[in-house]
């Protein structure tokens, strides 16, 4: 019996020791295992979709956790596709897709091309790009005419689509929305931090309070950025193109636009404008957030965003703090 019980305790050190190093080494591996396993439980279901010749990640959860096969139409009488930024990934808007479940929408959030889970091609990720992996997907999807959300890149794309295709849009949702030009007091370099105080210089323009992170999370972070870095850079090279300055009054379904008030990459200004530009839009300013609100602010922003929602008539015009 002692042997064996040796050999248990030696085998729980082995494997203490290993998790220890994991999370060392590799915290946000762990950091997304813990991440994935938690979405599983909550009925959120990771998917591919072949789309020509790029394989798309997406995640999706039913109302009540429960999937219906597609064709159907079980599943398209609130579908919702969410469409994450630059340097983003589907997993950004997990408390929003819970949420959004909760509430009775069928949510699908895509890896744009490029990023997350998605294929990584050497190809040149401008906008059209984008609005067309997004198209292709809605499509994949046999979605009519869901609602449509977007933070800030992929704002841009969702605003680049419904502009396209206005008829396949039941309503378009904008967070903190990159789309029109403005001049921005962050260097372009700074979307692909070498050092640990660039990180937190991107940081502090991504959230008005960033959590503290340890060293060795930080080296894991520079670690990421270094290897896929390259597909942000071509995004970028980009970025002056495609703009849709004056053509956003041509955006007539219900529009909401949502801001962090604190937002230091793109000032609550664009967004004002973007309100003015829309007339039928609404805009939602939540308060003391950043460019981060549907993320860091979910509890505030997903009340305000399953009132748009669901109102019957739309909501127009006006302007609400929150």
């Amino acid at each position: 019996m002692k042997p064996l019980l040796n050999t248990l305790l030696a085998l729980f050190l082995v494997a203490l020791i290993a998790g220890g190093a994991a999370v060392y080494f590799r915290p946000l591996a762990v950091r997304e295992a813990v991440l994935h396993f938690n979405m599983w439980r909550a009925g959120v279901r990771s998917e591919y979709v072949q789309l020509g010749p790029y394989r798309i990640h997406y995640l999706e959860e039913a109302p009540n956790g429960l999937t219906a096969p597609m064709g159907t139409g079980v599943h398209a009488d609130r579908p919702i596709v969410l469409v994450h930024g630059l340097g983003g990934r589907s997993e950004d808007w997990t408390p929003m897709i819970e949420g959004l479940a909760r509430n009775g929408y069928h949510v699908y959030a895509l890896d744009l091309l490029g990023f997350g889970r998605s294929a990584h091609p050497d190809v040149n990720y401008n906008l059209s790009i984008e609005e067309h992996v997004l198209s292709q997907f809605i499509n994949s999807q046999q979605l009519v005419q869901p609602d449509l959300a977007g933070w800030s890149m992929g704002g841009w794309v969702s605003m680049s689509y419904a502009l396209a295709y206005p008829n396949r849009v039941q309503r378009l949702l904008l967070y903190d929305s990159a789309g029109i030009a403005f001049t921005s007091k962050m260097p372009l370099s700074m979307f692909v931090p070498q050092t640990p105080a660039q990180l937190a210089e991107l940081r502090s323009y991504l959230s008005p309070h960033p959590k503290p992170i340890p060293d060795y999370a930080v080296r894991d972070i520079l670690r990421i950025v270094r290897k896929n870095g390259w597909v942000i850079q071509r995004g970028l090279a980009s970025a002056n193109t495609d703009l849709l300055d004056g053509k956003l009054d041509e955006l007539h379904m219900p529009v909401m636009i949502v801001w962090g008030s604190e937002d230091r990459l793109i000032p609550l200004a664009i967004g004002i404008k973007m309100h003015q530009e829309i007339p039928q839009s609404v805009l939602e300013v939540a308060n003391g957030c950043g460019h981060l609100a549907a993320e860091e602010c979910a509890s505030k922003v997903l009340p305000q965003t399953v009132q748009f929602l669901n109102a019957r008539p739309p909501m127009t015009g006006g302007e609400i703090t929150f």
